[in-house]
């Protein structure tokens, strides 16, 4: 192998997956065995009652599940936080209860408190010493378009004068792959993918830091068959409907009481309803409370403006914590939404934008949404510039239609209602 590639270097997805799989069985051995030996000493830890086999089992299992769900959450952008730490433990640990208690299975109370503390501890440690510590350490080839990648924030990045790494540990090399580059180069791409040093082409990267997928012709359309998964899509359908009627006890009284608030505030109805455009283009009537002066679009319909004169004094509150959204759960009862997808917009804006911004009507492929992955990174869009970035967001969510990354925005979401920190 050429000296340009060290063996620092190599067999980088073995030593990744290593690194893994050792910090999958530390983080075992600490959250679900030394609990169990200072409990019960070493004796009663390996000849366990139907209690302790219970609560074992329970627990690593809860374990498992906050373990993947925390590394699939990490790889999206924007996710490298601790603050998801806390809520998918005890999600986690909460299911393992409701499981035992609904079956009436013996338990542990002491040893499940205890490896829930002693998971958050592990969780936290590792994301302090591995996430924020370490980092991303990417290197970059600087031709093409990939030039100026470092701009993005979020990655300590090398940039490489000479094809030659020089012994550092990267995680990965980021090149323009489309562009004309010198042979020298070339060959260096391809020893570091020999040597299993990851190379990935820029837009790949952008994306991956930025949470948006830029598309302006045809021939860069890398969305494969254009349609997201059908399975997820029908199984999330489900969870919609599901999610719904299981949160109406406490959904039901919030609607009620921010009706009265609204209507006492300022004159006009509680309720606002207006046609959007749904999936397949395809127009619907959306229900939201009113957050704005009853003839705020008397001269025909705008855009939100940051400091809106037309926002009532309890629209402000509203809007801020996502309230003004919760009437949005008949339209997801009745089909025309879901819980999480692209915002939908106004016929009006719409015709305008697919005008103006390339495959705007490709967002419309999925059901819209009451919260979105646009929404909770970016906010309220105020002009078509806006849109355009928020539109990329949307083709980044259309493009990872998965399971994990709604349930990130079911946290970002969550947050923004709690505390309003996250909301624009």
């Amino acid at each position: 192998m050429d000296c340009t590639i060290t063996k620092r270097h190599c067999h980088w997805h073995e030593r990744l997956i290593v690194g893994w799989f050792s910090r999958f069985i530390i983080g075992l051995m600490l959250v679900a065995v030394l609990p169990g030996l200072l409990m019960w000493g070493v004796t009663g830890f390996m000849t366990p009652d139907l209690s302790k086999l219970n609560s074992l089992v329970g627990v690593t299992l809860a374990y498992l599940g906050s373990f993947f769900t925390l590394r699939r959450l990490m790889g999206f952008p924007g996710a490298r936080s601790a603050m998801y730490i806390f809520p998918t433990v005890v999600v986690w640990y909460g299911i393992l209860v409701g499981v035992l208690f609904s079956f009436r299975l013996n338990y542990s109370v002491y040893y499940i408190t205890y490896t829930t503390l002693a998971n958050l501890a592990f969780c936290f440690l590792s994301y302090f010493f591995i996430v924020r510590h370490l980092g991303q350490k990417i290197a970059y080839v600087p031709l093409g378009k990939a030039t100026n990648i470092n701009f993005l924030e979020g990655v300590n990045w090398v940039k490489l004068t000479q094809p030659n790494l020089h012994g550092d540990r990267v995680d990965a090399v980021v090149a323009d792959l489309h562009a004309e580059i010198p042979d020298e180069w070339e060959r260096f791409l391809a020893r570091c993918t020999l040597a299993g040093v990851p190379v990935y082409h820029y837009k790949q990267v952008m994306e991956s830091v930025t949470g948006r997928v830029k598309i302006e012709h045809l021939s860069e359309n890398d969305f494969g068959s254009l349609q997201p998964p059908v399975i997820y899509s029908f199984c999330k359908r489900i969870l919609d409907i599901f999610a719904v009627l299981l949160t109406a006890p406490i959904t039901v009284p919030i609607m009620l009481l921010t009706a009265i608030i609204v209507k006492l505030d300022s004159p006009g109805p509680a309720l606002f309803i207006q046609n959007r455009v749904g999936q397949g283009s395809k127009d619907f009537k959306i229900y939201k409370f009113r957050s704005m002066r009853q003839d705020s679009e008397a001269g025909g319909a705008q855009l939100a403006q940051p400091n809106d004169m037309r926002v009532t004094r309890v629209g402000k509150f509203i809007r801020k914590t996502r309230l003004d959204e919760f009437p949005q759960f008949f339209n997801v009862l009745k089909g025309d939404m879901s819980l999480i997808g692209p915002r939908p917009e106004q016929r009006a804006f719409v015709d305008k934008f697919e005008e103006e911004i390339p495959f705007y009507i490709y967002r419309h492929v999925v059901k819209p949404g009451i919260t979105g992955w646009a929404q909770v990174v970016h906010g309220y869009a105020s002009d078509a510039d806006d849109t355009r970035i928020k539109i990329q967001h949307d083709f980044y969510y259309i493009k990872n239609f998965s399971f994990w990354l709604d349930m990130l925005i079911v946290y970002k979401t969550v947050r923004t209602i709690l505390t309003g920190f996250g909301a624009k």
